[in-house]
């Protein structure tokens, strides 16, 4: 039987509801679409596209008189095949400022603009490739320039802030101080991202080795090592994790919720919200903070770029390249320090 096949093909399954039920409101070569891409994309992905897809033919509508008082369904593949360049530069800049199809105003920065335009653009080469076009103004557009943002991670003294408020004998959520203790030292000592983590089964530890079994993206499984403090943490937890009794009997999952169900991914971002917040308030930290913090201490410890990018699951060399990028700008400010312009003289 295949680990994890219970909550991973559960996922699967609302995923695939939930494109089923978006495809309803669209035209069927929406549909053609998704399933044209399906080999080669997970669910997750499928779902962004179509609701991003959405949005543009939603734009179409309000933008061209012509399509006044049709739905998203009714715009004939002839719309597509007479829009131009500008057309597309006009959504552009519609994406940063506008009303869905429910009345909710939506903005979106560089890097959301970014995607549903890779998303336009992957749906536009499929139509084109298939020959329901003959002419695809995606071709003759730029992907938008993304201004890096600086990576936010915890220093050494906000590692231990964050550690040593954990280990506090007195909590405001003392109900879940092992278990919380044990997921954010897991986070913190393996990177492994938030979606990951609540995934993880109770078979899916071992303590021999000193690993858990994840599923990266993608549905690869993969071995993620930790460490002393890592090991002790999920030992002192699963002591009480074996005392619960899930809501469902058949549940396995290695992390509960109050509600002794598999904890939600929102979950894990609140308490960790609400714990750093105790303790470090001038960052906002996030899960993926900690695998930002797990990543750069890993780099500084090793200098091996590859070996993050493998520990993280990272597919893109350059994605973990920005650690290294970090490293560099530490360097350069003990630099700074260093430095003396005038050098005191010697008697």
């Amino acid at each position: 039987m295949k680990l994890h096949a219970d909550y991973q093909q559960q996922k699967k399954l609302n995923l695939t509801l939930k494109i089923r039920e978006e495809l309803k409101e669209l035209p069927v070569y929406v549909g053609q679409y998704a399933r044209g891409i399906e080999p080669l994309t997970s669910a997750s992905t499928r779902l962004s596209y179509i609701r991003d897809i959405h949005i543009f033919l939603f734009f179409l509508i309000t933008a061209k008189p012509e399509l006044s008082g049709l739905s998203p369904k009714d715009i004939p593949l002839s719309t597509l095949e007479s829009l131009t360049v500008f057309d597309i530069e006009e959504y552009q800049e519609y994406l940063k400022l506008y009303r869905s199809p429910t009345g909710e105003w939506h903005q979106n920065g560089e890097r959301g603009i970014s995607r549903k335009i890779a998303a336009l653009r992957s749906f536009f080469h499929y139509l084109y490739q298939h020959d329901m076009i003959t002419a695809n103004p995606l071709l003759k557009i730029s992907t938008p320039k993304i201004h890096e943002k600086e990576i936010i991670r915890l220093d050494e003294r906000e590692i231990n802030l964050l550690v040593n408020h954990l280990e506090q004998k007195k909590l405001r959520y003392e109900v879940n101080r092992k278990r919380d203790t044990a997921l954010i030292l897991l986070l913190l000592g393996t990177g492994i991202r938030v979606s990951e983590c609540v995934g993880l089964d109770l078979q899916d530890v071992d303590f021999s080795d000193y690993r858990i079994r994840v599923i990266r993206k993608g549905g690869n499984e993969m071995f993620v090592y930790f460490g002393e403090e890592v090991a002790e943490a999920l030992k002192n937890y699963l002591e009480e994790r074996c005392t619960i009794t899930p809501a469902n009997p058949d549940e396995k999952a290695l992390f509960l919720s109050r509600k002794r169900k598999r904890i939600s991914i929102k979950s894990v971002e609140t308490l960790v919200k609400n714990y750093s917040r105790d303790v470090i308030a001038h960052k906002k930290i996030t899960p993926h903070k900690l695998r930002s913090t797990y990543g750069t201490r890993l780099y500084e410890e090793t200098g091996d770029i590859y070996l993050v990018a493998d520990s993280l699951g990272h597919k893109d060399i350059n994605t973990s390249a920005k650690h290294y990028v970090t490293i560099q700008d530490k360097r350069r400010r003990q630099a700074a320090e260093i430095f003396r312009i005038r050098k005191e003289e010697t008697l």
